[in-house]
């Protein structure tokens, strides 16, 4: 497995924003679909966004006009701008690489095969 690291997650009071990282060696972003996943306690993992490996995005409602998912090829970095964050997106997020290369917009879960090992987020009230 190749290594996702997250990083800056923390918490956050309503209307804040956090700007989510995703780092890995020896996996090319260019060229593959990113994806970024949450889990709140006692829920499934579900999607949040994904952005194809030509650059197209996708949005789950929830955060469509709120969340901004953008690959940085040149760092191989992918992140997730959070901005007017809510009670509601408090969750464990996670960010993950697709399974093929070239693909495009991925929501499933089995769509991606490599994950890391997520950042807490929580935003108070």
């Amino acid at each position: 497995q190749v290594p996702l690291v997250e990083s800056g997650g923390g918490l956050v009071q309503a209307g804040g924003s956090l700007k989510l990282s995703c780092a890995a060696s020896g996996l090319s972003f260019s060229s593959r679909a990113m994806g970024w996943f949450r889990q709140a306690p006692g829920k499934e993992r579900e999607f949040v966004a994904t952005a194809s490996w030509n650059g197209d995005t996708s949005y789950t409602s929830s955060v469509k006009g709120r969340f901004t998912i953008s690959k940085d090829s040149a760092k191989n970095t992918v992140y997730l701008q959070m901005n007017r964050l809510s009670p509601e997106d408090t969750a464990v997020y996670y960010c993950a690489a697709a399974r093929f290369l070239r693909g495009g917009i991925l929501t499933t879960l089995n769509d991606y095969n490599y994950w890391g090992q997520g950042t807490q987020v929580t935003v108070s009230s």
